[in-house]
């Protein structure tokens, strides 16, 4: 059996596919529970978070383990297959050991360094041991990433490089600005009580918030998140300031009203539709600010449609009269400053006007240099360049256009009076806030495009030299495991013979007392374990490094030990593995109950 790794990420799709594939806990359930009853796959577990969804299976075929995992991926999310592959990676075996461990690690997290994964990993090993889907293998490798994260944490400075999305996010918040000077004094609204919520709602206390709203369907969960809150931060001064934070819970109802008094909102939720409108935040921003934007009511101004404002597209005014007869240009229409004899002013004739143009360029040079009224250059008013256009535009036809176009002007927007922090996956808040006037959202989107530019800490190329350490040590301990029926093969096949040899000697020395007849018995059982210890201890060290496999059959060979031995032990080790698998597809038909 090997492990087999399949899914994707945000470094492998955009995140309107992760919006779109993420998993609810009760898909999550059911594609675990899918995954093992499928012939691949003896066992399986999910991981998935807000920017990634990864199924992690043990396969006894490579292929036919990768289609079978895809495939129910794509049943799962909702994603179709055939969008789903082209943003979908597969490692195998070594590589997918080493992803994981990289995960852990928050090398592959969309901020460097975030411990927040460590959480998720072990949420997701209790998810799948819960479901009997996690066998020998997952269970190695899930344990293994929490220790191999943890050590990456405090043996290096890791926490450097980057921090939890949460931070990460406030700082987009705060544009530059030191998050707790930034935070001081607003109020802030939380929308859900899970991990990710309960962290923004830390994390801001500790910055100084004046007041922090707790909403959440579920108003057990609200309440003692609020209970946290009061106990660790609600009478203690923040940051010395004399300021208390204020934490309160209130039902899910309450969130339109709420919003006309928050300067601050994360949510994080498991909806699968949208908890913010662009509407409802229009209205918390009009009912907060006493007028409503015009942005706010939903309309979208001139220059986010491309459109030019209508001041714009107003006549220009002449240039004026004079020695601008017969010029084949509309000079109507030519604003002040703008050459008629530069290269520009040419872009996009036609061969035949081109040529008019060259000729009469020609006849009013010595008029043009004379008067400097349109701005032109030297460059700008040498009738040889148009003269050389022309000829080119005999062959071509047409002059290509090369004018740069005109910069649209971009009304001020004003300072944002509600801060609003997605960190939900799929989304919670309506993306068409990013256009309202007073609002200010970042969303996973946003800081996927942030994070591309983060710096890295120089402590990531310790813990990337930790996982290849720590990938090395973990295959050749798989490895290692692999010999180990042989090796108990051996040890099974020395008993039976200390055994016989001791029922032989009662029959030669039938007189023989119980503890004479103890004593040989455990000196002939010392002197097999210790020829034995040698040779199997180093069998296993060969066995744990890379090419070791043909220890076992060398093994085998020189103690002529019988195949199906070593078969039996590895069919009762496969025997436990099965019926483990079967129990778990029973418990699955029996929760689903007849088709």
């Amino acid at each position: 059996m090997s492990l087999l790794v399949v899914g994707l990420s945000h470094r492998s799709a955009p995140v309107s596919v992760l919006d779109r594939a993420s998993l609810s806990l009760d898909a999550q359930t059911k594609l675990l529970q899918d995954a093992v009853a499928a012939e691949p796959a003896t066992e399986a577990a999910v991981l998935a978070t807000c920017n990634r969804i990864e199924l992690y299976a043990d396969v006894d075929k490579f292929h036919a383990g990768v289609a079978e995992l895809s495939t129910l991926l794509a049943q799962h999310s909702g994603v179709g297959l055939e969008e789903l592959t082209p943003h979908l990676y597969v490692h195998y075996e070594d590589r997918a050991v080493h992803h994981m461990f990289s995960v852990a690690c928050g090398l592959d997290s969309m901020v460097v360094g975030e411990g927040q994964i460590l959480g998720q990993i072990k949420d997701s090993l209790a998810r799948a041991q819960g479901l009997h889907t996690a066998g020998r293998l997952m269970n190695d490798l899930f344990q293994q990433s929490l220790r191999v994260g943890k050590r990456a944490h405090s043996e290096t400075g890791i926490d450097r490089a980057g921090q939890s999305l949460v931070t990460f996010g406030l700082e987009q918040l705060a544009l530059g600005t030191p998050v707790a000077t930034w935070a001081r004094g607003k109020k802030a609204l939380i929308i859900g009580a899970g991990s990710m919520s309960s962290l923004a709602a830390a994390t801001l206390a500790r910055a100084g918030v004046s007041e922090i709203v707790i909403a959440n369907r579920t108003a057990d969960r609200a309440e003692r998140l609020v209970t946290l809150l009061t106990e660790q931060y609600g009478q203690r001064p923040a940051e010395g300031d004399g300021t208390e934070v204020l934490a309160r819970a209130v039902p899910m109802g309450s969130v339109p009203s709420e919003l006309t008094r928050a300067d601050v909102v994360v949510s994080c939720t498991g909806a699968t539709g949208l908890v913010l409108t662009a509407g409802a935040i229009a209205a918390g921003v009009e009912g907060r600010v006493g007028t409503q934007p015009e942005t706010a009511r939903g309309e979208v101004p001139d220059t986010v449609r491309g459109e030019v404002p209508e001041a714009r597209t107003a006549s220009l005014p002449p240039v004026g009269t004079g020695t601008d007869e017969d010029c084949p240009l509309d000079l109507t229409s030519v604003p002040p400053g703008f050459s008629v004899m530069g290269e520009a002013a040419v872009a996009g004739m036609d061969a035949a006007t081109l040529e008019q143009h060259a000729t009469w360029a020609a006849g009013s040079a010595v008029d043009r240099r004379r008067s400097g009224r349109r701005g032109a250059d030297a460059e700008g008013t040498d009738p040889e360049l148009i003269g050389a256009l022309a000829a080119t535009a005999a062959s071509v036809g047409r002059i290509p256009e090369r004018r740069r176009p005109e910069p649209v002007a971009e009304p001020p927007r004003p300072e944002p009076v509600l801060h609003l922090l997605d960190l939900a996956m799929p989304r919670d808040i309506d993306a068409a806030a990013h256009r309202l006037a007073g609002v200010r959202l970042v969303d996973i989107e946003t800081l996927a495009e942030a994070s591309a530019d983060a710096p890295m800490a120089a402590d990531v190329d310790q813990v990337r030299r930790i996982v290849s350490d720590e990938v090395a040590a973990f295959g050749a301990a798989q490895r290692a495991a692999h010999i180990t029926p042989t090796v108990v093969a051996l040890r099974t096949m020395a008993a039976d013979v200390v055994a016989g040899e001791i029922a032989r000697l009662e029959g030669r020395l039938p007189g023989l007392d119980d503890k004479h007849r103890a004593e040989i018995t455990q000196t002939v059982r010392r002197v097999v374990d210790k020829l034995l210890h040698a040779p199997t201890v180093r069998v296993k060290q060969l066995a744990a490094e890379p090419g070791g496999a043909g220890y076992a059959d060398a093994l085998r060979t020189l103690f002529d030990l019988d195949p199906e031995t070593v078969a039996s032990v590895s069919r009762a080790e496969e025997s436990n593995e099965k019926n483990a698998k079967n129990a778990t597809i029973a418990n699955i038909a029996e929760n689903r109950g007849p088709a």
